[in-house]
């Protein structure tokens, strides 16, 4: 399963201040004129190699460059870097371009409100946080339900063959009587029911990520529809 690399929100090039000396002269210099019998003069001094180490903001991907070396040289290597060892970092924004999504309800009108012993006084912070966690498992449920090498079919079917962006799931609906299981069934059982014959992979665990994206995204495509479980 591809899921959950998660990137840094915003990437901050931080280092030492590059300092550049700069010299400029008006004219030919001309050799010095040795007095005989003094000892020559000693040669110009060779320019410093030193180095200066710059460092993300994730704490981990650094690099040495020469001082002087330009800003945008060292801010491409050092995101090339990272890349490298992030390639999935933007699955985020490459699923939402892909596909879809019914945003998350807008709570802002909860900040400056005191929520109990849990939160205290909200924040517009916490109202982002809420927001951006909850969208990221839909997002994540939505990349498992269109792969079906994710959901782990041995025939090469996905969720999104059936139910395109998840439609006729109706998870509004749930528990009912499901006809196919001979039993009352919830959401879950019948994701379950159907990675098992559709699609012919195994069956996920109740507390498997997939299992609980997939949740995520098939009631966040419904959103807006009301609870009236049990109905056909």
């Amino acid at each position: 399963m591809r899921l959950l690399p998660t990137r840094p929100s915003i990437l901050l090039l931080t280092a030492t201040a590059l300092g550049v000396g700069f010299a400029s002269c008006g004219g030919k210099s001309q050799p010095p004129v040795e007095s005989p019998g003094e000892d020559p003069a000693p040669p110009p001094p060779v320019a410093s190699q030193e180095e200066v180490e710059v460092l993300l903001c994730d704490g981990q991907t650094k690099a040495s460059f020469p001082v002087g070396t330009s800003p945008t040289t060292i801010a491409g290597a050092l995101m090339d870097e990272w890349m490298s060892k992030n390639p999935n970092a933007y699955w985020e924004v490459e699923e939402r371009e892909r596909h879809t999504l019914a945003p998350s309800a807008d709570n802002s009108e909860l900040v400056g409100r005191v929520h109990g012993q849990s939160y205290g006084q909200i924040n517009e912070q916490d109202v982002a946080l809420w927001r951006a966690e909850t969208e990221r498992a839909a997002l994540a449920g939505s990349a498992v339900f269109h792969d079906a090498q994710a959901l782990g079919s041995t025939i090469g079917v996905s969720c999104d063959m059936c139910h395109p962006h998840a439609a006729n799931t109706h998870p509004e609906t749930y528990p009912k009587y499901q006809v196919q299981l001979g039993r009352v069934a919830l959401l879950r059982d019948m994701i379950n029911w159907c990675i098992e014959h559709p699609v012919r992979g195994k069956p996920l665990a109740s507390d498997d990520p997939r299992l609980r994206a997939m949740e995520a995204h098939i009631y966040a495509q419904r959103k807006g529809k009301e609870l009236n479980y049990g109905k056909r």
